[in-house]
């Protein structure tokens, strides 16, 4: 640090040097990512309340009250209004506390998790640090997780069963229908990491595509996790974790005595009340019309790239459920694409199981994108 503070203006001009060396969403390139360009009224929401901390919530009442709306609309989303939860970090976080809501339920002496091969690594990340026992589900033939392996694995240790809608790598759905039956039956806390499709299924639902149930309006669900930050066009970090009954909460709650509430039961402490009010500001701006909106339009350009991934020839690895499009290809390697699509400044990723390419068809990506991308992708073949 240097004796001598630096006048602001140049501090600007260092700043826009370094945001200089950054890819941008809004360019169109990246074509790997769940997150997107935040909206505008997200921005202006979440620059309002910078100051806010909603780890002392009592300090910050209006802020809380905007909590608990938010909480009580995305439930009414996802089938159940009279909610509990909190808006956070983002879905690494929801899914934290979602397993440790489970496992505090439970209280068994050597807890066990069982989850699809197609989860996300945060399930790994919390197996590590709340000592839990990963089991991995196997999936079938169209990459969701298989019942048969569920059953396989559920053992008198097992403390929650995920499901997952909308998987990172292929954006596919699992049979959450199915597994809310057998949890039901078998006593095991459900949670469905919804991060991805969350803030779409609904909107697609709405606008007549097929999908299927997922959310609280099966009995087995206990816990959602659903991310304002990926298609619900917030800022980062904006995520959110959804609770069937408070006794979840309860189960995970520390006291706090020498701040205005009594308990908490997020992870962190301190909790920016900005991804709050860019959330609620959203939901309100936006409407169900504006969000079946950008739902619909995401896949409508998602079946276009489809369709044009397979006549530049290419292998579709799965039709697109959701906004995803993985390939590959009979002759070239799944790296060396990448490496071709990189160097043509196309920032691209990989998917792990199968190995594929994966584009996220995220709301900044227009359709003048996609006609470029599909060009340079007939220019490698």
């Amino acid at each position: 640090m240097e004796e001598k503070g630096i006048p602001q203006e140049q501090i600007y001009q260092m700043l826009r040097k370094y945001k200089e060396k950054d890819l941008t969403h809004r360019s169109g390139r990246i074509l790997g990512s769940m997150c997107t360009c935040p909206h505008p009224v997200g921005i202006k929401a979440y620059s309002m309340f910078l100051e806010s901390n909603l780890g002392d919530p009592g300090l910050f009442p209006g802020t809380k009250a905007m909590e608990d709306e938010v909480i009580t609309i995305l439930g009414g989303l996802l089938g159940k209004s009279d909610v509990h939860g909190h808006i956070i970090t983002g879905g690494t976080e929801a899914n934290l506390m979602a397993m440790r809501a489970a496992r505090n339920t439970k209280g068994l002496k050597d807890p066990e998790i069982i989850v699809p091969r197609s989860a996300h690594f945060s399930f790994k990340k919390a197996a590590d640090l709340l000592c839990l026992d990963l089991k991995m589900a196997e999936l079938d033939g169209s990459y969701r997780m298989d019942l048969s392996s569920v059953e396989e694995l559920i053992s008198e240790n097992t403390v929650a069963i995920v499901g997952v809608a909308g998987t990172t790598e292929l954006g596919k759905i699992d049979p959450i229908q199915e597994l809310s039956k057998l949890c039901v039956e078998k006593d095991i806390y459900l949670h469905v990491d919804a991060a991805f499709g969350g803030y779409s299924i609904p909107f697609l639902k709405e606008a007549g595509y097929n999908l299927p149930r997922f959310d609280f309006s099966l009995p087995g669900v206990s816990s959602i996790t659903i991310d304002p930050h990926k298609m619900g066009l917030a800022p980062i970090p904006t995520g959110g974790i959804l609770f069937r009954d408070r006794k979840y909460l309860e189960a995970m709650a520390i006291e706090t005595p020498y701040l205005t509430e009594d308990l908490q039961s997020t992870i962190v402490g301190t909790r920016t009340g900005a991804a709050t009010a860019a959330t609620w500001a959203l939901l309100k701006h936006l409407g169900r019309e504006g969000y079946r909106e950008v739902a619909t339009s995401c896949m409508e350009i998602t079946y276009k790239l489809a369709e044009g991934v397979k006549n530049a020839g290419f292998d579709l690895v799965t039709e697109p459920e959701l906004n995803i499009v993985p390939f590959t290809s009979s002759e070239i390697p799944v790296d060396e694409i990448a490496r071709r699509l990189e160097h043509r400044g196309w920032a691209v990723s990989l998917a792990s199981y199968p190995r594929a390419i994966r584009i996220i068809v995220m709301p900044h990506l227009k359709e003048e994108h996609i006609n470029a991308f599909l060009d340079d992708l007939r220019a490698i073949n």
